[in-house]
């Protein structure tokens, strides 16, 4: 994180461990757009720095072997803005023809009867990943009732 001269936090950026990082550079540049801004390709210490508009948003660093842990303490999720419900359901699109696992059928609301909503899905390493927008979600029943604001429980 960094520190601006108000002393507001903004987020620098995500590192995740992966088992495979050129599987995982195709994976988050094709759902994301992310480009390599930078990749360490050495047999022993392979990595990458993926970003957009000049600015690095996840490193990716191939030290992992399994799946993603959710019973263990660390990332419970990873979560992405975009404006519109339509972007959401564009994602999910590229996401059904990359074969990725949904944890739910289409956009889930942020809680009962909620605006916001988005997608729960995991990588090609199980970890597990949310696209939202802030509003347009249907608002339908949550799929656990009093839900908290993730699709993760």
């Amino acid at each position: 994180m960094t520190v601006s001269s108000e002393g507001k936090l903004t987020t620098g950026h995500i590192g995740l461990n992966v088992t495979d990082v050129a599987r995982s550079i195709t994976f988050y540049g094709t759902v994301f757009g992310f480009e390599v801004m930078a990749e360490g390709k050495e047999d022993d210490r392979r990595w990458a720095f993926l970003g957009r508009d000049g600015q690095m948003l996840v490193a990716l660093w191939q030290q992992s072997e399994g799946t993603f842990s959710t019973n263990t303490p660390g990332l419970h999720h990873l979560s992405f803005q975009v404006e519109t419900i339509d972007e959401v359901n564009a994602k999910a699109d590229v996401l059904r023809e990359l074969g990725a696992e949904f944890t739910y059928d289409g956009v889930v609301p942020h809680g009962e009867n909620g605006e916001s909503g988005g997608i729960f899905f995991s990588d090609p390493d199980g970890i597990r990943l949310e696209i939202y927008a802030p509003t347009g979600a249907d608002p339908k029943k949550a799929p656990v009732a009093g839900a908290p604001t993730c699709g993760f429980f």
